[in-house]
């Protein structure tokens, strides 16, 4: 079984490329992110006829995630759940394959200091509130996305740039550890152990050409998933071409059937 994350950078910009990406690899599970539009226009019908069912949550211009599942998608939640008032679509859930999967758009935080950096963390801090009530539901999670935070300084190919920024930084990658410590599990890291492997490059100053890029995207599970992992890649091949997203997809290798 093969779970793959990517964040399209707008799908309506990007729905062939997605639909050629579907083609070639035949992904069991995609999670996506920023998709950039409302629930009426997602393309749902393309979807179906590459026999994926569909789990979405829209929103107009900005942010969006979706499940895409080659099988039914049930019991899908939307947003946080909290108590918490936020107009921002940055989260779903749905159960497929026997697991809870959940797709995430972390914000990025703007800057140091900003009123969205504050936004930022205290996200991250309902996200890992809402992470606990879903393991304790028993079984598998799939926490999949853009975390916009780069857990490593060896996921970051130009630390001098990029340490101490919104996406590097201690109190970001402990925001993450506290979540990680309810029992999830990078499924990417362990067959890289030595970092160098990016999943995003800014547009600007011709990030990818200058392979100035750092792994924000990430796909973390539940310790069985962890044990049944058997390969992790980045598709950089998806971020050449043209007009290709800021980002790559991650593809995560299960050994389940």
């Amino acid at each position: 079984m093969r779970i793959a994350t990517f964040n399209v950078n707008s799908i309506r910009a990007r729905k062939e490329r997605v639909l050629r990406w579907l083609e070639r690899h035949r992904v069991d599970v995609l999670c996506l992110q920023e998709l950039k539009l409302e629930d009426h226009a997602f393309p749902y019908k393309e979807l179906e006829a590459l026999g994926y069912h569909s789990a979405v949550h829209g929103q107009k211009t900005y942010n969006g995630v979706a499940i895409l599942s080659r099988e039914p998608i049930e019991n899908i939640a939307l947003g946080m759940g909290d108590q918490v008032e936020d107009p921002q679509s940055r989260i779903i859930a749905g159960d497929t394959y026997g697991m809870r999967v959940i797709s995430a758009y972390f914000p990025n935080g703007g800057a140091m200091g900003s009123d969205k950096y504050q936004y930022k963390l205290a996200w991250i801090a309902r996200l890992r509130e809402r992470i606990r009530s879903e393991l304790e539901r028993g079984g598998d999670l799939i926490l999949a996305g853009d975390y916009n935070i780069a857990p490593f300084e060896d996921d970051v190919a130009r630390p001098h740039e990029w340490e101490g920024g919104v996406l590097a930084n201690e109190e970001v990658r402990a925001a993450l550890k506290e979540i990680e410590a309810l029992g999830l599990h990078d499924l990417f890291r362990p067959f890289h152990r030595r970092g160098g492997i990016y999943s995003w490059w800014d547009y600007r100053g011709g990030g990818f050409e200058r392979g100035n890029g750092l792994r924000i995207d990430h796909i973390y599970g539940t310790r069985g998933l962890l044990e049944d992992t058997i390969g992790a890649i980045v598709d950089r091949e998806e971020r050449t071409g043209e007009s290709p997203s800021d980002h790559a997809p991650v593809i995560v290798e299960i050994d389940r059937r």
